[in-house]
This record gives structure tokens, C-alpha cells and sequence, in this order.
């Protein structure tokens, strides 16, 4: 990458692109809504589940200049997820404030891993066992959306709900390859805990992005 590309991306004026699609968002507090997904490269906090090991290596991503990914997105949806990879990684001021500009409400998805950018209309918070949300991230959640992978995760998801405000939404999710196993179980516990609610991945389960 030159000199002059990579200043650009440090600025949040370029991200590494993966991909961007118009799909219906499957997870969480806003499924079933139709929204424009932008996933930006780049991610070191290694889930060893992740479904798509393939954002983490940010240099296999070309560098895009944000003005036309905004162009693209206005074209299909007034709703803007960005995710990764981890979108934290780069500055997302830039993109925020030109999606806002054009009326397109913005969304992110994060483990909180990194610095805080951006201008948010919903802040999902996502946090990993393997590199702990900043504490500076817990107070801007709108939502805590906890993978359930095995039962310790059950208690690192309260030792996290306790960080966040009240406002707060708190979501628990089976991962996707224990779904059999820990979808019971998180029924039994939201049951016994009614301040929780339960996400799944509902776009797998319709066959779509």
C-alpha cells in the first residue's frame, strides 16, 4: 500500500472493503429488517468460531474510498450496519457523518476491542473472552449481544450486562455450531432471567446473507 493510500485509511477516509450487500438483518434487537451491510477487513480478535475468518487479514481487502460506499448504500436501503472483521480497527467518523448526511441511519456491530469512532444510531456490543471490550465502549451500548458457545459463557454475559447502562437491550445467542446443544439452555436460563432476551442467527436459518 503507498504512502498516500495508507494515510487515507488511517484517516477513515478509505476502509479495507470485504464486502458490502442489501439483506435482512438476522441478529438481534433489529431482525427482520431490511438493511445495507457493510463489512470492513481487518480483525486480531480471534474467535475461534468466527464465520468469516476470511475479514481478518485486512491487506487481502482493497482499500475503497468511503464517498463510494456511501453512494452504493443510499441506492438500496435508509439503514447502514457496518461490521467485520472488527470496524473499530479504523476510524469510522468519516463514514458515519457522510451516511448521516444522506439521511441513512447507522449501525454497528463490534466487540468494543478498539477506540471508540463514529456517530451511532444503534451500538451493538458484542463482547469476546479473547480481547475485552475498552471500558470506554460499555456506556455507548444500545445492545449486548452475548455468542453462548458452551456454560461459562453464561457467566461471563452477566459479568458484561453489568458494565453496560440500563438502557441497554441484553441479548444472548447460541453460536452457530452449538445451536442443538446451548439453544436449550439459554431458553431455560432467559426463562429464569427474564432481563435477557434471546438472538439467533435467523438469516441462516432463512438461507440468506
Amino acid at each position: 500500500m503507498d504512502k498516500h493510500t495508507q494515510e487515507q485509511v488511517n484517516k477513515g477516509i478509505m476502509l479495507p472493503l470485504m464486502e458490502e450487500f442489501y439483506t435482512i438483518q438476522g441478529e438481534g434487537y433489529h431482525t427482520g429488517r431490511a438493511a445495507y451491510f457493510i463489512r470492513v477487513g481487518g480483525c486480531d480478535v480471534g474467535c475461534h468460531w468466527c464465520d468469516v475468518k476470511e475479514s481478518w487479514n485486512a491487506d487481502l481487502h482493497p482499500p475503497t474510498l468511503v464517498e463510494n460506499i456511501v453512494e452504493t448504500a443510499k441506492k438500496y436501503s435508509n439503514t447502514v450496519v457496518i461490521t467485520g472483521g472488527e470496524p473499530l480497527m479504523w476510524s469510522m467518523d468519516f463514514i458515519t457523518k457522510l451516511l448521516q448526511e444522506n439521511n441513512i441511519k447507522t449501525h454497528i456491530e463490534t466487540s468494543g476491542a478498539y477506540s471508540f469512532s463514529g456517530k451511532w444510531d444503534w451500538f451493538c456490543l458484542s463482547p469476546k473472552k479473547t480481547k475485552f471490550p475498552l471500558e470506554e465502549v460499555y456506556s455507548k451500548a444500545d445492545e449486548l449481544k452475548m455468542i453462548i458457545h458452551n456454560k461459562s459463557d453464561f457467566d461471563f454475559a452477566e459479568q458484561q450486562a453489568a458494565k453496560v447502562s440500563e438502557k441497554c437491550e441484553l441479548f444472548l445467542q447460541p453460536e452457530w455450531s452449538k445451536k442443538e446443544k446451548m439453544t436449550p439452555e439459554i431458553v431455560d436460563y432467559v426463562m429464569k432471567n427474564p432481563k435477557w432476551k434471546i438472538s439467533l442467527q435467523t438469516h441462516k436459518y432463512l438461507n440468506i446473507p
